[in-house]
């Protein structure tokens, strides 16, 4: 059943128009450009403000990602009835994995059924709900945008999983290497990702603790609480935090390479996913070296370049 007639999920017509169209985001982040040079205004995460329009980071996080893989699945599950298909080729629910949340030990279809779920798992629930000890709070502008690119991004992908691309394991005869080849880039992606992050967690877990130690101390000495912990900064040390500071964005981007590689030149989604993906996180990682260098100072930032080891 339809949730929006010929839009969700979407026919042949309205998705090819939406895939063309989604292919022109980076214009769109031609904003984001402006809005940080000329008013210095991105209300997330480090450059959070205090507004009445902000919501609590978690919350926020939790609830702007996690339309993007419940739409996908969504459309992979009723478009194909609706196209007259038995079924979907195992890379489809492969790539729809990846995505979205795997199984070991199970059929193809199923552990498939999470590729592009993997990520997302990660990165919607685990993270914000489980893993992060605090998050910013989250404008609603931002909120607004991120939902906003996680429907559209799971309709084109989704769409082409779900019917209009391969519908067949014929249509993957000879693209199994580029597959194999796509899940390590991804994996390895990912595996980067997530280390990444943790770097970036233990130092609101170290903070956490020293404030546990410093409260209990004062509580045995009769004295008020301290503040907590929502923003300990420092400079990250580990990994690729040697040469840049935002290195959990370039993993993120060699997982969704990964992801391109494995439903081939054609499979246009994936292809204006990563381009979306750099576009928008490019801005984002510009304007946040420059946070870092005001906040610690460019001797201590050192030959660190924003995402692009030697680049930029």
């Amino acid at each position: 059943m339809a949730i929006i007639d010929t839009w969700l999920p979407p026919s042949r017509e309205h998705w090819e128009l939406l895939n063309w169209l989604w292919q022109f985001f980076p214009l769109v982040t031609l904003a984001q450009w402006g809005l940080d040079y000329f008013f210095n205004f991105y209300p997330q995460g480090k450059s959070s403000i205090v507004s009445p329009l902000n919501l609590p980071g978690k919350v926020g996080w939790f609830s702007m990602e996690v339309p993007g893989f419940i739409t996908l699945l969504y459309i992979m599950w009723t478009l194909p009835k609706e196209l007259g298909l038995a079924g979907l080729p195992g890379v489809n629910w492969l790539m729809a994995a990846l995505f979205v949340n795997s199984s070991l030990g199970l059929s193809l279809n199923i552990l498939t059924d999470g590729l592009q779920t993997v990520h997302y798992i990660y990165r919607a629930i685990l993270a914000p709900l489980v893993l992060n000890p605090s998050m910013s709070p989250i404008h609603i502008t931002v909120w607004c945008s991120a939902f906003s690119f996680q429907v559209i991004n799971a309709t084109c992908i989704g769409g082409w999983l779900g019917g209009y691309g391969p519908t067949t394991d014929a249509g993957w005869a000879g693209k199994y290497l580029y597959i194999q080849a796509g899940m390590m880039i991804f994996a390895l992606g990912l595996f980067g990702n997530i280390y990444h992050d943790d770097e970036l967690r233990e130092i609101r877990r170290s903070a956490a603790r020293q404030q546990a130690k410093k409260a209990k101390e004062q509580n045995e000495q009769g004295k008020p609480k301290g503040e907590g912990v929502a923003k300990v900064y420092q400079i990250p040390q580990n990994g690729l935090f040697k040469y840049i500071l935002f290195p959990h964005y370039l993993c993120e981007w060699i997982e969704w390479c990964g992801f391109w590689i494995i439903g081939g030149l054609a499979c246009t989604p994936a292809r204006s996913f990563v381009l979306n993906e750099v576009a928008t996180m490019t801005a984002r990682a510009s304007m946040g070296w420059r946070w870092y260098v005001k906040r610690f100072g460019r001797e201590k930032i050192g030959s660190r370049k924003a995402v692009i080891p030697g680049l930029f």
